[in-house]
């Protein structure tokens, strides 16, 4: 027997799927405007992960130019057939390309090829099945005209084995499991012995989310509703569980013969989903008469799993750091929307990032220069230091930001002094942006040249802000700050916090970023210095 903590995969990964291969399992996750997207994990053990590639991974895959926060990449399912994985999603927004469509490669570290797009299907959350030399596309989409609001289809497609075009009719399979629930989602299809089970999520991806299941004779139907829906749900806990919106499950049976449940929940501070938002879960899975069993015994979602089958969780690592001393960023780190080849360089500046000081804001949709990875716990704390090019104008700022989305984000920046008509002072100011609206909270003078360094910390939803431009003196502080307006409960959409490196201006000049330290609960407690008193200036 084993021991493992939830979440198994750390920072926002929504809409787990999850695959069988030999002794290795794969697992891929959403990630809606961020790029690349579709991160592949393989383990084998499926509680100690590793990130090896992604199936989006140029941008001349996809067009994501134009996606607003919690747009983008929705709910993938990986499959392995025939010597090749395959990876079906749906892409949202934009003013490119949108729907459902597949990617494939021998190794899921890439190259994953150009997409296949299913043209006239409709919806979201494709999933696919293989069997018998057959394939299947489901997916799920609002019903029309729906018996009441939120009312949702899942439908199945066959597709041509070799050209993956739909061919046949549609079937309706499942409305969901109660009369009156929403958003019948992420379903899969899987054969059990002589019967199909269809598993869904239910109930929209809030506190009401849940896993139900249905069977039938047939992959085409009818199914029929487990008289026990649902099967795994924390919806009678309450809005203010510990572990809260489970839900959107794919199943994996492992070599020993024991299944596998991967799933997202959310952890909550207070009764207020936490800035992480959504994460991979994993629960064991038993049967009784053919029917599931999610987390036998217990029927939740458990932050510490004793569990047959898988070794003791080896120990998550309590920091990082990137000097950026490689070549190419290593796979954790994310840009938005584009590839931003042309806004950030590892090689310019050896030992450094730089970013170009870009003209898009945090608030815009665009290439935003911006370079961030998750935030992977609510005690955590992050630092780097940034230095201002010659070249950088009045209007420029680069630090550390932490992003929900266009309309919420937090930032630690240095710039010009706005009251300076020589442009020689600089400050670092901290601001947040809560429904679009920026608010200053807080500014500390430091040198007019050189490099500054710069730390949030956090402590659930209270951040304290600090910079220095010396690394022998103390911190000072700049502010001291409740970012609860951007848990997603608060802020809303699909995805949670992203924290990095930005740099704003004009289109000129850049900001060079010597290094990047992230971490988590008692050493970023550790590493934190003794503060001397507070020389944190208020800013109207």
């Amino acid at each position: 027997m084993g021991r493992y903590r939830n979440p198994v995969l750390p920072g926002c990964h929504p809409d787990p799927t999850v695959c069988r291969v030999g002794d290795e399992y794969f697992l891929v996750a959403s990630t809606f405007e961020y790029f690349p997207g579709l991160p592949v994990h393989r383990s084998r053990n499926l509680v100690d992960w590793e990130l090896v590639g992604h199936a989006v991974h140029r941008p001349e895959q996809l067009d994501l130019s134009t996606v607003p926060a919690s747009g983008g990449l929705f709910a993938p399912t990986i499959r392995h057939h025939d010597g090749r994985f395959h990876v079906v999603c749906t892409l949202v927004h934009g003013a490119g390309r949108q729907g459902h469509f597949l990617v494939t490669a021998t190794d899921p570290a890439g190259p994953w090829s150009d997409p296949v797009w299913f043209d006239g299907v409709d919806g979201i959350d494709p999933s696919l099945t293989f069997d018998e030399g057959r394939v299947w596309l489901c997916g799920t989409r609002l019903a029309e005209p729906g018996a009441w609001e939120g009312q949702t289809d899942v439908w199945l497609r066959e597709l041509d084995p070799e050209s993956f075009a739909p061919i046949g009719p549609e079937h309706l399979l499942w409305r969901g499991a109660l009369v009156g629930a929403v958003w019948a989602e992420g379903p899969h299809l899987y054969r059990r012995g002589d019967r199909w089970l269809l598993l869904a999520a239910e109930g929209g991806t809030d506190r009401d989310h849940a896993v139900c299941v249905a069977f039938a004779d047939e992959i085409t139907g009818p199914y029929v509703g487990d008289p026990g829906n649902p099967r795994l749900t924390h919806r009678d806990l309450g809005a203010r569980a510990e572990i809260v919106n489970v839900g959107h499950a794919d199943l994996v049976e492992a070599s020993d013969g024991r299944t596998w449940a991967t799933l997202l929940a959310t952890h909550t501070i207070d009764g207020i989903a936490s800035l992480i938002g959504r994460q991979t879960h994993l629960v064991p899975v038993a049967w009784e008469s053919g029917r599931p069993l999610f987390a036998p015994g217990v029927g939740r979602v458990q932050a510490v799993v004793d569990a047959d089958g898988v070794p003791d969780q080896a120990p998550a690592p309590a920091m990082m750091r990137d000097d950026f001393d490689a070549v190419e960023l290593d796979l954790e780190w994310n840009t938005l929307r584009t590839g931003g080849g042309e806004r950030m360089s590892v090689t310019d500046r050896p030992g450094h990032l730089r970013l170009v000081l870009g003209r898009t804001r945090p608030t815009e949709v665009g290439p935003l220069s911006f370079v961030g990875r998750r935030l992977p716990a609510t005690s955590a704390r992050v630092a780097t230091v940034v230095e201002l090019s010659d070249a950088a104008g009045p209007t420029a700022s680069a630090g550390l930001m932490l992003r929900h989305s266009e309309d919420a984000h937090l930032l630690l920046a240095v710039r010009a002094h706005p009251g300076d008509d020589r442009g020689h002072e600089r400050i670092v100011e901290a601001a947040l942006t809560v429904g679009g609206e920026t608010r200053v909270l807080g500014a500390a003078s430091v040198a007019p040249t050189g490099p500054v360094e710069l730390s949030i910390e956090f402590d659930g939803f209270r951040v304290e802000l600090e910079a220095r431009d010396d690394p022998e003196a103390g911190w000072s502080e700049v502010a001291i700050a409740d970012v609860t307006p951007l848990s997603p409960d608060v802020a809303g959409g699909f995805v949670g916090a992203w924290v990095g490196m930005l740099a704003v201006g004009d289109g000129t000049g850049h900001a060079d970023f010597d290094r990047f330290e992230l971490s988590v609960g008692e050493v970023a407690d550790a590493t934190s210095s003794p503060r001397p008193p507070s020389l944190r200036r208020a800013v109207p």
